[in-house]
């Protein structure tokens, strides 16, 4: 089940491998990275393995390690 307001399932194993797609192709599109933000900063039941996670993809981009694509 995916949801309308962000694309991606709330439940941990969308998030553990939506990750590991992302790490594996070494790229991530807008839409997943504002996904994965959205649900580190919402009020949603993430827990802490999917934070780490999250927040490991969002450091590769920062760091230049993935590449974000449209």
């Amino acid at each position: 089940m995916r949801s309308a307001s962000n694309g991606i399932n709330k439940t941990n194993s969308s998030i553990q491998d939506t990750v590991r797609r992302i790490i594996s192709s070494g790229q991530i599109t807008r839409h997943e990275h504002l996904a994965l933000t959205s649900a580190l900063l919402s009020n949603q039941h993430v827990t802490d393995e999917d934070r780490l996670q999250i927040n490991q993809v969002i450091e590769h981009t920062q760091l230049g390690k993935l590449k974000l694509v449209n």
